[in-house]
């Protein structure tokens, strides 16, 4: 199962929206929607996470909600309207794994045609694709 980490959205007027994770020191991200901020806060994490792996430093574990919102700092922020969103760790296991898609031959066309726009394989673009889907991006 995919550990859920919780994270602090808070927005300031005229800013955008900034989110912090309680459990992960030194992580945070932006976005100007509600929508991009949390599609942003997932890449983040990620991003934390392995640059922690690569270092050799303990990634630290998703507290459950109920423990995240006892700790002081979280329930000033939420007292000042911040929301709390679950935020998925979407790591790699480090492996690749083929497999087989169905999938309908003009819809492959503009898979690859966008694929190759940003400079991507194919299986690069859908994994991409992927990942955003599941972090909640539009």
């Amino acid at each position: 199962m995919t550990p859920q980490y919780v994270a602090i959205v808070e927005k300031d007027p005229d800013s955008a929206f900034g989110v912090w994770f309680p459990d992960v020191e030194g992580c945070f991200s932006a976005g100007d929607t509600l929508a991009e901020a949390a599609a942003n806060a997932a890449a983040a994490l990620r991003q934390h996470v392995e640059a922690l792996e690569s270092a050799g430093r303990p990634v630290p574990s998703a507290r459950a909600l109920d423990e995240v919102r006892e700790d002081a700092d979280v329930s000033e922020a939420l007292a000042a309207g911040a929301l709390l969103i679950a935020v998925p760790l979407l790591s790699d296991a480090g492996r690749t794994v083929r497999i087989n898609v169905s999938l309908d031959k003009g819809l492959v066309d503009q898979i690859d045609d966008a694929a190759s726009a940003r400079g991507l394989t194919r299986s690069a673009f859908l994994a991409q694709a992927a990942r955003e889907k599941i972090a909640g991006a539009a």
